[in-house]
């Protein structure tokens, strides 16, 4: 096997992960096992904790997301990961992080160009991947759940109920270039895992990313999650999910459910997520359960070397 400087597999496959959060990032750790490239598509409708205060006051796209990805494709040490990774715990900017800080500098060092910004960053930290935003600029979600409309994408976590409509604001904005050219010329696309309806939905929402993944060739991988999660899925079942992913985005093309197989110990209220072959095969996917979970976190999560066996097996 011919490696690169990075430590790629040169004859690797090109694999585009989507979505946002933990999740866009446990899986990022995981491909980089097999990948030959790859790009990160991640969700801007993140308005909650830093990436929503600096969203507000400096214009600049949710940048939490994007820098846990930078981080993910990042795993050597230097100090440019350790001033991405600092957190301020007091004064004036408590709870920024410093990598936050730093992408709304270099937002405003190259005039607004937030792309731009994050390779830049990407460079700094050595990453090895492209990390893209799903639209140029910040978009805002709304969900109605149980018949009443909730806005952003942090009350929309908060709020039990049954999420029936979503919506973003403006609904207008298209999708980066960068992004769908990624999709297009993709061996495999990966969704998921994470939040299903404010991480995933919310980045396949942007205009132009589902007909992207309609027309593609890159195998299909839905990387289901290991539990339920209190305030957006606690109602749904695994097919549930796929159904909910369907019904939001207008997804037609099929492809490979990744399960765990196997009892987890998980946490009232929170159920651990299950699918039947049979269910499956109903909606015209393929699945594949696995032994996927991290048996020494102390919290229900996928072990990135497990997940990575298993992706790198499906390409």
């Amino acid at each position: 096997m011919a490696l690169d400087p990075l430590g790629f597999d040169l004859q690797g496959p090109s694999v585009v992960a989507i979505g946002g959060g933990h999740g866009l990032a446990q899986v990022l750790e995981a491909v980089q096992l097999y990948a030959g490239s790859i790009a990160a598509v991640v969700t801007v409708a993140d308005d909650g904790g830093s990436s929503g205060r600096l969203t507000s006051t400096l214009e600049i796209p949710p940048p939490g997301d994007i820098r846990k990805c930078l981080l993910a494709l990042s795993p050597e040490p230097s100090i440019w990961r350790e001033l991405f990774s600092y957190r301020f715990e007091a004064t004036d900017v408590a709870g920024h992080s410093l990598g936050n800080l730093m992408l709304a500098a270099l937002q405003d060092i190259f005039e607004g160009d937030f792309p731009t910004a994050v390779r830049i960053a990407g460079s700094l930290l050595g990453a090895r991947g492209d990390v893209i935003p799903a639209a140029p600029r910040s978009l805002h979600l709304r969900a109605e759940i149980d018949g009443r409309w909730v806005d952003g994408q942090a009350a929309i976590t908060k709020t039990r109920g049954k999420i029936t409509s979503m919506r973003l604001e403006p609904d207008d904005e298209p999708a980066s270039v960068d992004a769908l050219r990624a999709i297009r010329t993709a061996d495999q696309v990966i969704l998921g895992p994470g939040s299903l309806f404010t991480s995933l939905i919310s980045a396949l929402m942007v205009p132009g990313i589902v007909e992207a993944l309609d027309e593609a060739s890159a195998r299909l991988v839905f990387v289901a999650n290991l539990t339920t999660q209190d305030g957006e899925t606690l109602h749904l079942d695994g097919i549930g999910h796929i159904a909910a992913l369907r019904q939001m985005t207008g997804l037609s093309r099929t492809g490979v459910i990744v399960a765990h197989r196997g009892d987890l110990h998980v946490p009232e209220p929170l159920r651990q997520l299950t699918y039947g072959a049979d269910e499956v095969e109903t909606l015209g996917w393929y699945l594949v359960q696995e032994d996927l979970a991290d048996v020494g976190a102390g919290w229900p999560q996928h072990d990135a070397i497990k997940l990575g066996k298993t992706l790198g097996e499906l390409t």
